[in-house]
């Protein structure tokens, strides 16, 4: 699966960190349950407001509600990044310098990150594998969603319960391509709730199609336009918070 996935994909690596650590425990927060648009016009309104990580959490948090009112459920997401800021503040004296992270033992580095307020398995294992390149595998509705539909996880199967299962069955160089190329997949070919099966490159092998094809599952007609089914290429990025940080835009 991943062969044929990233043979569509372009066989995605990581090619480093993204951002600093602190700014991807930020970015993950402000993505929670809000779509794309939103975290990057409430990450682009916290950079231009606030000079350092310590103006954060200094500031008032009615005042910091505002600035990330245009994210979503910024009266949650403000108290919540205040709190995972004065958490790292403590832990670094001062430094914001999490690269500890990245050689501690990735089980108690995920369990530091875990006990932050409001960050969760998915939030922990993004900031490992694209912070650190770390073999950690962030779950998203997407990655869930197709390894579900493929039967790499047995029907039902929870989130979290799928984080164990998926790390599992891959090797720690396979996270990262795996997370990317599923989560192209899901948002291009595989998506809710009608999945575009006729440009799929895994149906010999994927059990819902096997139940699409004899009418017992919906899918989607193949569009107009492009036959393969899967969008241009975007900056890796994007495909978790469907933008680029605003330093590394043209």
């Amino acid at each position: 699966m991943l062969e044929r996935l990233g043979a569509r994909y372009e066989h995605p690596t990581w090619a480093g960190p993204r951002v600093d650590t602190v700014s991807e425990l930020v970015l993950t927060i402000l993505s929670q349950n809000t779509a794309d648009i939103n975290s990057f016009r409430a990450f682009t309104a916290l950079r231009a407001r606030y000079a350092t990580w310590a103006d954060v959490l200094s500031a008032p948090t009615d005042q910091l509600e505002e600035v990330l009112r245009p994210g979503g459920l910024a009266p949650t997401k403000s108290r919540r990044i205040q709190a995972v800021l004065a958490e790292v503040h403590d832990a670094t004296n001062g430094s914001w310098d999490l690269s500890f992270l990245g050689t501690w033992p990735l089980d108690e580095a995920r369990s530091w990150l875990t006990e932050l307020p409001g960050i969760g398995r998915k939030t922990a294992a993004i900031v490992l594998l694209f912070g650190f390149g770390r073999p950690a595998l962030p779950v998203d509705t997407h990655v869930h969603r197709v390894a579900l539909r493929l039967g790499l996880i047995p029907p039902r199967t929870d989130v979290e319960r799928a984080h164990d299962l998926l790390e599992a069955a891959l090797r720690p160089e396979e996270m990262y391509p795996f997370h990317v190329e599923l989560i192209r997949h899901g948002r291009d070919t595989c998506r809710a709730p009608r999945p575009i099966c006729g440009v799929c490159p895994m149906t010999d092998v994927c059990p819902y199609f096997e139940l699409a094809r004899r009418g017992k599952a919906p899918m989607a007609p193949i569009p107009r336009g492009d036959p393969s089914g899967a969008g241009p290429p975007r900056y890796h990025d994007e495909l978790i918070h469907g933008w680029a940080p605003p330093e590394r835009r043209a």
